[in-house]
């Protein structure tokens, strides 16, 4: 399945518009990897679980949209916009969530 971020696919017409398709996925920070990225914070450095974590989100954010779109019988999804919030009172929690629009190429 196609999933881009254009409105468009250069060479496929687009048949049929079938509706928003959205994914969304909620992770909760682990103690101890926030203390490691804490450190990694005051020593410098990137922190690799963190974009692991962060990673995995966005693409089962993306694999929830691709399955709306199949349910709906799209087999592409255009115009694909992807979104990071930290949510929670302390801010523990990350949601990444993904919408586009479902079409038949």
């Amino acid at each position: 399945m196609i999933v881009t971020t254009t409105p468009t696919i250069e060479g496929k017409p687009i048949q049929d518009y079938l509706g928003i398709v959205t994914g969304e996925v909620i992770v909760g920070a682990n103690l101890f990897r926030d203390l490691f990225a804490n450190i990694r914070d005051i020593v410098g450095g990137r922190s690799g679980s963190y974009e692991r974590i962060l990673a995995d989100a966005r693409n089962q954010a993306i694999e929830e949209l691709q399955a709306e779109c199949a349910t709906r019988g799209g087999n592409a999804v255009v115009g694909v916009d992807l979104d990071y919030e930290v949510i929670g009172d302390t801010g523990s929690m990350l949601m990444v969530s993904a919408s586009g629009t479902a079409v038949k190429i």
